[in-house]
């Protein structure tokens, strides 16, 4: 098995998280914050929008299951990515659109997707999605994780 890193912000992080761990191929899925100025953030402290982050689930994939271009596909399947910081009810820049990147191959897959989609008219806007180095992760409070599972409630609406 040869696992990699792949990060992904499509608003509420609960949802992005269900859906990805769905997906064989997928070893974990786990909520949290990126792309931020602030060393371990709180919920509270990404929500009140202070502190840059983006609510983001990373995911670690066996390459030889699946790949990344399928996460990619997954990715823009999940949410909007022509809202600006707006997914569904949520809005606040905790909430864009962003793609963090761990690899050069990352970044070239991810803004090759986005030509795609633009050039494909989906969508009536273009992609606003952020495209970056992926910075340090940190991962949510625990009752963040697999809430679904521990809460028995349904899919955000993203």
């Amino acid at each position: 098995m040869s696992q990699q890193t792949a990060s992904f912000a499509a608003g509420c992080f609960w949802g992005v998280e269900a859906r990805f761990r769905e997906l064989d191929g997928v070893v974990e899925a786990t909520s949290g914050y990126m792309g931020g100025n602030t060393e371990n953030p709180t919920y509270k402290e990404v929500c009140g929008g202070q502190t840059g982050h983006a609510e983001t689930v990373q995911v670690v994939f066996d390459d030889e299951q699946i790949g990344y271009e399928e996460l990619l596909d997954q990715f823009f399947d999940m949410h909007n990515p022509t809202t600006l910081n707006r997914q569904g009810p949520d809005f606040g820049s905790q909430y864009r659109s962003a793609i963090f990147c761990h690899s050069e191959e990352q970044r070239a897959a991810a803004q090759q997707k986005i030509r795609q989609i633009n050039d494909s008219g989906k969508w009536p806007d273009a992609v606003v999605t952020e495209v970056s180095q992926a910075p340090e992760f940190w991962p949510a409070e625990e009752y963040h994780q697999r809430y679904f599972e521990k809460n028995g409630a349904g899919f955000c609406k993203l």
